[in-house]
């Protein structure tokens, strides 16, 4: 099954601070194995973009630092699965930990 996850960076690595990142990298995944990985900038951020934006890419998956509700609900909305909480870490490792069930997530640093 195909399955497509963004995760939003900063310096090529996943950034804490959601609605702030630089790039978000979008990985391509087929019957649990990683096929594609591109970073592609992101439209300016404004409430109820980036969900709209990244339904449209095709995303499953938000591998994410913090996160705030709101967010989260829009994504949602959009049957885009969220994970937040996520330990900094390269969006490549990121998605295989996820693959391998190992993703493990954390507190939501985001309180909006």
């Amino acid at each position: 099954m195909k399955k497509i996850f963004a995760v939003p960076t900063t310096n090529g690595e996943l950034t804490q601070h959601f609605g702030h990142c630089e790039q978000f990298a979008i990985v391509e995944t087929e019957d649990n194995k990683i096929l594609k990985e591109e970073f592609v900038v992101p439209p300016l951020h404004q409430p109820g973009v980036y969900p709209k934006y990244l339904a449209d890419r095709g995303v499953h998956v938000i591998i994410a630092g913090g996160m705030g509700q709101k967010a989260q609900e829009l994504f949602a909305m959009n049957n885009i699965e969220v994970y937040v909480g996520i330990t900094a870490d390269s969006p490549h490792k990121l998605v295989q930990y996820y693959l391998d069930e190992q993703l493990e997530a954390g507190d939501n640093l985001c309180d909006h």
